[in-house]
């Protein structure tokens, strides 16, 4: 329908249709506008459910014109019809509506409440897709939500038609959540921490809420990083000895809270420094340091077991590795 491609992503004022030129019958909202050098008229109706129906009148034959609607009906003087009642339609979005982020009433719902919990709007970030929101934790940057219009048979192949969906970041919890109802395989993103969510109010708002307030949580954790460095060319070993903060080249997208851990290679090849980003710029990070490991306790053979194979470059660790590492650690 034209009119819902119009009035996509928009709310119903009520309260503003009468001063625009609305009267109001049986609870049924009308107003008509002669186009097309007053030879025809267009009628909108508004029922008590926000339905827009929209007719165009041949007042010269004193008829309802419809090809304009008729795909397959061409021509200038249709085209012009048809943009001559778009007009229309757009004017009333513009002036009777209110503009919203989503397309369905949940999305939107869910939007309001992330805002007020977390002061967090959502941003349209693809031309290709522009109904795709997402939701960043603005102190780690992260995504912690992202709602998509897609049709359902992306999520199930035995049912179709546009539906929307959010996905939150649930790690360990994906296995149990994927049980309940409208809750799916993450679309378009890791099927190991991600879920897809429909938002037909299958789900509750507030069911819904406590699934993102965990995807929140996970976006809000500290990342956990190795670092090499190589003994020949930095004094790394003795650079805490007088202070309990260095400078370091950035050289990976680091956070400020972000945890660094210094390996130190040959002849030592072990992590000897837990490490805190306190400040960055474009090209240097502040390091405070947290704990100094004894010698030879996280060796590279040690590191391997809990899956590191490698340590040339900066990179993520492992939950095991971690895990290990914050032993006996408040």
């Amino acid at each position: 329908m034209l009119e819902d491609e119009v009035l996509k992503k928009r709310k119903l004022n009520k309260d503003k249709l009468i001063p625009y030129g609305f009267t109001l019958e049986n609870n049924i909202y009308k107003y008509s506008k002669l186009i097309m050098d007053d030879t025809f008229r267009v009628d909108i109706t508004i029922d008590s459910k926000g339905n827009v129906i929209g007719r165009v009148y041949d007042l010269d034959g004193d008829y309802e014109y419809t090809n304009f609607r008729l795909e397959n009906v061409k021509g200038d003087f249709v085209n012009r019809v048809k943009d001559e009642y778009l007009k229309v339609i757009e004017s009333i979005a513009n002036n009777c509506y209110t503009k919203e982020y989503f397309i369905y009433k949940q999305s939107n719902e869910l939007s309001n409440l992330i805002k007020e919990k977390y002061n967090v709007i959502p941003e349209f970030l693809w031309e290709s897709n522009p109904n795709y929101g997402i939701f960043r934790n603005k102190s780690s940057n992260k995504w912690f939500g992202v709602i998509m219009n897609i049709d359902r048979s992306k999520l199930n192949p035995n049912e179709s038609g546009e539906v929307e969906v959010l996905n939150v970041k649930l790690d360990d919890l994906v296995d149990y959540y994927l049980k309940k109802e409208e809750i799916y395989p993450a679309y378009h993103m890791s099927k190991k921490s991600w879920v897809s969510i429909i938002l037909d109010n299958t789900l509750s708002n507030k069911e819904i809420m406590n699934l993102i307030d965990i995807s929140f949580d996970l976006s809000n954790r500290k990342k956990e990083w190795i670092i090499p460095t190589n003994p020949k060319y930095y004094d790394i070993v003795n650079a805490f000895n007088n202070t309990d903060t260095i400078t370091w080249r950035k050289s990976h997208n680091f956070m400020i809270n972000d945890i660094v851990y210094i390996y130190i290679t040959e002849p030592y090849a072990y992590i000897m420094f837990k490490c805190v980003v306190i400040s960055l710029d474009e090209d240097f990070m502040m390091l405070k340091l947290l704990k100094r490991y004894s010698d030879n306790e996280f060796t590279f053979e040690r590191l391997k077991s809990c899956g590191v194979k490698s340590v040339r470059s900066p990179r993520g660790i492992t939950s095991k590795l971690s895990e290990e590492l914050n032993k006996g650690m408040i």
